[in-house]
């Protein structure tokens, strides 16, 4: 009981466990329309467990790869379980929380992936079409919307689980420097308020043809 127990455990970073200011914050219109993007995502990931077209371990990785860069704690942890469920090592999962992204597990195949999924969390969920296209080519339309999709789950997850985070760490006596106890409120509240808003919104999208993408396509040199 106790080895199974071991074995379904993590330790955190410290970068993470330690952490006493945002990594990064979003607004609520951020978190709005990640809300929107995120059922049609999740329609997507749902067939993939199906069609497994898209190793789950991959999935795992990319979605690693966005919490990494956002900086949630409690989707770094809640994540970490899931991976270790799903067989990937502690070393392997702590090398991409900690901010390696993997570079010593990330296979040769994946890497145009995770470099893409690090790209649409540093652009905050509005990721560059020509770094999509990339993908695109790489892996095949069907292959990159699954990419896409856990990217966009992910960073909707983050965008509630920090402020949660933060809260959760103001209970316990130690809050953020960079935050308050209005914007953790508002943030989870108002996030849970808008949501049905927001999945109507994406379910109305889909109904009248738009497809479940939002990017920039603007290029580097405008």
């Amino acid at each position: 009981m106790n080895n199974k127990n071991k074995k379904n455990d993590i330790t955190l970073p410290k970068s993470i466990s330690s952490r006493i200011k945002f990594k990064r914050k979003f607004s609520l219109r951020e978190m709005y329309f990640a809300a929107v993007f995120a059922p049609r995502a999740m329609s997507k990931l749902n067939g993939n467990k199906k069609s497994k077209l898209v190793d789950k371990n991959f999935v795992k990785r990319l979605q690693l790869a966005v919490t990494e860069v956002n900086g949630c704690a409690i989707c770094s942890y809640g994540h970490a379980k899931m991976a270790l469920r799903q067989g990937m090592g502690s070393e392997e999962i702590n090398s991409f929380l900690s901010g390696g992204a993997g570079d010593n597990f990330i296979k040769i195949e994946e890497a145009k992936a995770i470099m893409f999924a690090q790209h649409f969390a540093d652009s905050r969920g509005y990721p560059k079409k020509y770094a999509y296209n990339s993908i695109v080519k790489e892996y095949g339309e069907k292959k990159a919307q699954i990419i896409l999709s856990a990217t966009q789950m992910m960073i909707a997850g983050n965008m509630y689980g920090i402020p949660l985070s933060a809260f959760l760490s103001r209970l316990k006596g130690k809050p953020y420097k960079d935050s308050s106890l209005f914007y953790e409120l508002k943030m989870q509240i108002l996030g849970i308020l808008f949501l049905p808003i927001a999945i109507v919104h994406g379910f109305i999208r889909g109904f009248i043809g738009l497809s479940n993408e939002r990017f920039d396509k603007s290029t580097d040199d405008e």
